[in-house]
């Protein structure tokens, strides 16, 4: 799953605050890209709950966030091409 944030500011070199739509905590990630203040900026990470209920999803960003369903959007997990010949040749 992913879901859109926003940068905040830069805490040090290597780490930004940004703020999570529906996440009423502060939350930082470690960047090596630079990004600037106000930056929309994806974050993806695996569901591992979902509230039907309550209409939210705890997604795992390396700490569990919480966040209303309609937030987040399913994205495809990246999956190499399937071999078409083995990397050895069979021996018989």
């Amino acid at each position: 799953m992913a879901l859109t944030a926003t940068v905040r500011r830069r805490v040090t070199d290597d780490r930004v605050s940004v703020s999570i739509p529906s996440y009423g905590f502060s939350h930082s990630i470690i960047d090596h890209t630079k990004v600037k203040k106000g930056q929309q900026i994806e974050l993806t990470g695996e569901v591992t709950r979902i509230d039907d209920e309550g209409g939210k999803a705890t997604i795992d960003l390396g700490t569990l966030v919480t966040v209303d369903i309609d937030k987040v959007r399913l994205v495809e997990k990246y999956r190499p091409p399937k071999r078409k010949k083995p990397l050895r040749d069979m021996v018989d």
